[in-house]
């Protein structure tokens, strides 16, 4: 039996944990032992305390496994996905870090290393759809709309945070990278907002964010655009906060004291944007891909909308997330994608067998993304 190590047992790495449990040989290795101990007590894997900030750490922790499964927040992300590629160990990776993953290629391809990065929901689903299709037809467009968000509404925010709060604010930080007639733009995060409509929803509200990612690279598309979508007056809110900096990375002196602004605004908002273990929340997604197939201009619209299921106890950002990530852990494991180095989801979609196995296993997880396609 194949053994993978699952480095983070938060909300996503549990879920990730339990659901590859099912086929294969599985340790968790996380910091907190209540976490661990708490998976543990509802899948059979093993455990394992460990301080993942530490490179001596990583190599323990992943001594002897055939796969590991990178769900650290971002700020740890990089610097664990290059430990983990120096060892010679494959990885499928959903940490959202703001390096540039393509510095590792070198190293992966020298260490015979297969690093599947950013394979989420968003980065994830959305690079590996718009790679199936740039694979088939000339696509001019793409515009991936996503959110993740509480079913109840409370004010002031409006939201609590489906995954690692740090890496939440850094979609309110990060500079937002778009391509516009084939130029890469650079936009402040949280702009261009605009009101959106889903069914069963009612409106939203969409802003700019950093989620295209390796797209940038990889895709040579026209335009591209990825956008956050929170309930409308969220963003007024967080606004706010930037404008009057709350979530500024620089040192200030107050008193005796050297803080960061950003710190405090951490500390003081993660408790009240804690989403509940079993509180109802949603995962909404629109992808929409553009192009000329056969000298006809066609359009493709992805759509997702996924809930908390009671029944399991898994949340929305955990399965859409997870189960996505579990799937591509899958393929390299059964060896039916082998190809070495830095591995955007976007390359794996262009292989129309494992684009298929993949929606297939998000399907039987009950995990679905509605196509439509017209003509305009």
């Amino acid at each position: 039996m194949k053994n993978i190590t699952v480095l983070g047992a938060g909300m996503v790495g549990s879920a990730i944990a339990k659901d590859l449990s099912r086929q294969y040989s599985v340790t968790a290795a996380d910091n907190s032992r209540e976490r661990l101990e708490r998976l543990k007590s509802q899948t059979d894997i093993q455990i394992q305390t460990a301080d993942l900030s530490d490179p001596d750490a990583v190599r323990v922790a992943i001594r002897g496994t055939d796969l590991v499964i990178g769900a650290l927040p971002g700020f740890m992300g990089f610097e664990t996905l290059k430990t983990v590629i120096e060892a010679g160990k494959n990885i499928v990776d959903i940490s959202f870090f703001g390096e540039d993953p393509f510095l590792l290629d070198a190293s992966a391809r020298k260490n015979g290393v297969t690093a599947v990065v950013d394979f989420g929901v968003a980065p994830g689903m959305s690079n590996l759809i718009l790679g199936f299709w740039n694979a088939r037809m000339r696509v001019e467009s793409f515009e991936c709309l996503v959110g993740g968000l509480p079913a109840v509404r409370t004010w002031p925010f409006q939201y609590k945070a489906p995954f690692s709060p740090v890496d939440v604010l850094e979609e309110y930080t990060r500079p937002a990278r778009l391509v516009e007639n084939g130029m890469v733009v650079t936009r402040p995060a949280l702009s261009e907002s605009e009101f959106v409509e889903f069914d069963g929803i009612g409106t939203l509200e969409s802003f700019n964010t950093d989620g295209l990612r390796t797209l940038i690279e990889t895709m040579k598309i026209p335009f591209m655009k990825e956008k956050t979508l929170r309930y409308p007056g969220h963003i007024d809110a967080i606004r706010i906060l930037r404008e009057s900096g709350f979530l500024d990375a620089s040192v200030i002196q107050i008193g005796e004291a050297r803080i960061r602004p950003i710190d405090v605004a951490s500390k003081l908002l993660f408790p009240r944007w804690k989403l509940g273990e079993t509180e109802p929340e949603f995962t909404v997604m629109r992808i929409v891909v553009r192009g000329m197939e056969e000298n006809r201009l066609k359009e493709i619209t992805y759509s997702l909308m996924d809930r908390f299921d009671p029944a399991t106890g898994v949340s929305s950002m955990a399965r859409t997330t997870g189960y996505a990530c579990t799937a591509a852990a899958r393929l390299v494991l059964e060896g039916k994608f082998d190809k070495k180095g830095i591995i955007p989801p976007e390359r794996i979609g262009g292989d129309p067998l494992c684009f298929d196995q993949i929606m297939k296993d998000l399907k039987d997880r009950g995990v679905i993304y509605k196509k439509e396609e017209r003509i305009p």
